[in-house]
């Protein structure tokens, strides 16, 4: 197993491979998880409360069985484990068990027995974030809580400066009632969207990477551009968008796609660096393509109200953009060190690829019709396609045993069992996006609870002077800084919390109509960035690992890639038509997509210092005012921007001897 292969079972799956009884009861455990979630959506009728209580059990034990801890053994499952699992699972069921006292007979005050319990489970859940998705988020959340303990009439009874301190106080068995006995705080949006769309969309993606359509994706990428020059890099930046319109996470995109098309492009001249670096951006902004943008994306929808199709339709065309200006720049790199193609006889034929997985496609197109067309829910839509895809694995593996005279029976084993480990990896999946949006709970529980983000936003309007400008500048590295610590997941639930009522609320009195949608999308997007920053870059350690090259260089080549996905957060935060909210007529939707793919490709350029050949710093400064006019709509700064940067493109032209 190479060292990025490594990096996914590990973050993402969990290292632990016990043998024996221990193998097979993480497989069951998985499956059951999977199994439950499949006809909980089917019924339908299970309470919300319960349904979440029921997830995060299955979450706790399985972070303490499949991720071994820093020191812990691979092989084998500790005792200390399996009695943590135990006391985990037994904190999220008491709610199930006592659903009853604690919402009717009570009404909403703990006894003691509901705090003893609710105390065991912050702490299980704590440490098996730790454990699972690194330090930086529990310690975040322990943070919040000390915070609302603090206050003349809070169990620590001091007071933080006035300016900090916008709460009175809570005492312990008030908080642990907020945040364990109510839909406030570990039970709350987050962990609800994560039992209900994120696990069917990550079980669509896993049974859809089971059944070879990743494999399938890259080799049609590739049969299609290889022969360009630079195609590779070309190939590897359609694969991994087509990739991750399922995949919904950048590291696995990154080892996916990269596992293959990074070799090819050192083969055809790339440095181990750039080849690294091209993959980091690509596979990062996978988490941008609609339909399946991650568990972030569905706890938007639900924290904006609105339709995840609604969504998906708005977030499309920034992601198509950020594709585009990205091939755009591999091939201004490509173009620089004179590369070529690889010929074509090397190349698989275009034809062949496609009949062999054109199948694949079906359940992508089903999926996009049910939510954009049919306007399904995302649970009935994700559950419909999944029962379609799990059709098509067993047809599938049918077919190909019929075909190579092995019988149908054999078939059809086959494809029960590339069913069965698609149920068990989604599970694995489920445990870090679980345990994040049940600790990231805790603090929107907090927030609320104490008020703290009404004063939030006085603090930073004093600190910014109400300059929206700096307020964003502020959001955008506090995203990124968080991102060092915090899945994408968890980075975006604090930055929507915390950030987003601020940044909105300083918009409105600088006198800008910001759609709210916008200014989710502006903290999601740097969000995403943070895994291809150094020096917490899980993409770029990836990506490294694959191309042999060093790590800062990759990370810090990718980083500059990526600041195009940057500009684009400003371009729609400020021109809300990128988002296709305000259009009206086909015609304007494509002026709008014109404009931002040349104020995109005006500012790559810029950052890269190459256009149609090297530039010198007057002619980077023309490009960034040209992109800067593109960012502000309207046909006049649209035909600045324009000119400008096609005046730099023919000034290069007649120049060149």
């Amino acid at each position: 197993m190479t060292d990025a292969n490594l990096l996914v079972e590990e973050s993402e799956l969990g290292g632990r491979r016990p043998k024996g009884a221990g193998r097979f009861l993480l497989l069951g455990l998985g499956v059951a998880w999977s199994l439950f979630q499949l006809w909980a959506t089917e019924v339908g009728t299970l309470d919300p409360f319960r349904l979440r209580a029921v997830h995060l059990a299955f979450a706790l034990a399985l972070a303490f069985l499949a991720y071994p801890g820093r020191r812990g053994p691979k092989d084998r499952i500790p005792l200390l484990d399996w009695a943590l699992a135990l006391l985990g699972v037994v904190g999220a069921l008491y709610v199930v068990v006592d659903y009853y006292g604690i919402t009717q007979l009570r009404g909403g005050i703990p006894s003691e027995r509901d705090v003893a319990f609710g105390t065991l489970t912050l702490l299980v859940l704590f440490l098996a974030a730790w454990r699972v998705v690194g330090p930086a988020l529990p310690l975040i959340a322990s943070v919040f809580v000390l915070y609302a303990l603090t206050g003349p009439k809070g169990l620590l009874p001091f007071s933080l400066p006035s300016w900090l301190q916008l709460h009175a106080g809570s005492q312990w068995s008030q908080l642990v009632g907020q945040l364990y006995t109510t839909a406030e705080g570990i039970w709350g949006v987050p962990l609800g969207v994560s039992a209900t769309f994120v696990f069917l969309f990550v079980l669509f993606g896993a049974l859809l990477d089971k059944a070879g359509a990743g494999r399938f994706l890259i080799q049609l990428a590739y049969a299609l551009l290889g022969t360009y020059r630079g195609g590779p890099a070309k190939a590897a930046v359609v694969a991994s968008a087509l990739h991750g319109m399922v995949s919904g996470s950048s590291v696995s995109n990154v080892v996916t796609v990269g596992s293959l098309t990074i070799p090819l492009m050192k083969r055809v001249g790339y440095p181990p660096e750039t080849a690294g670096a091209i993959e980091v951006a690509s596979g990062s902004n996978g988490q941008l393509m609609p339909p399946v943008m991650g568990a972030a994306a569905f706890i938007m929808a639900e924290f904006l109200q609105i339709p995840y199709g609604d969504l998906i339709v708005m977030a499309a065309l920034p992601a198509i953009l950020a594709y585009a200006t990205l091939f755009v720049v591999v091939h201004l790199e490509a173009l620089r060190m004179g590369l070529k193609g690889v010929p074509r006889h090397e190349l698989p034929p275009v034809g062949p690829v496609l009949r062999s997985g054109f199948h694949y496609l079906i359940p992508l197109g089903y999926l996009i019709y049910a939510l954009v067309i049919a306007h399904l829910t995302p649970e009935r839509a994700a559950l419909n396609t999944v029962g379609l895809l799990i059709g098509l694995i067993l047809l599938q593996e049918a077919y190909w045993a019929f075909r190579q005279g092995r019988g149908l029976g054999a078939g059809l084993v086959r494809g029960v069992w590339l069913v069965v480990e698609g149920l068990e990896a989604a599970a694995r999946n489920m445990v870090g996006i679980a345990l994040a949006t049940a600790t990231a709970g805790v603090i929107v529980g907090i927030v609320t609870m104490t008020g703290v983000g009404f004063g939030l936003t006085d603090i930073v309007e004093r600190f910014s002077g109400g300059n929206l400008i700096l307020v964003l500048v502020l959001a955008q590295l506090t995203s990124l800084l968080l991102g060092m610590g915090l899945p994408t997941t968890a980075n975006y639930i604090v930055m929507a919390s915390l950030v987003v009522p601020v940044v909105l609320n300083l918009a409105e009195k600088a006198g800008y109509a910001v759609p709210p949608v916008a200014a989710h999308l502006f903290v999601f997007y740097f969000g995403i960035m943070a895994d291809s920053t150094p020096p917490v870059a899980l993409a770029a350690y990836a990506a490294s690992a694959i191309a042999k090259s060093d790590f800062w260089k990759t990370g810090i080549q990718g980083f500059i890639y990526e600041m195009r996905t940057a500009f684009l957060a400003y371009m729609f935060f400020f021109n809300p038509k990128l988002l296709l909210i305000g259009v009206s007529g086909w015609l304007e939707g494509l002026e709008v997509a014109l404009s931002g793919f040349a104020g995109m490709v005006a500012f790559a350029a810029a950052t890269l210092g190459f256009l149609h050949k090297p530039m010198g710093w007057l002619a980077r400064l023309v490009l960034l005012l040209a992109a800067l006019s593109l960012v502000t709509p309207g046909i006049q700064t649209d035909l600045l921007g324009g000119a400008l940067l096609l005046g730099v493109y023919l000034w290069q032209r007649l120049r060149t001897p």
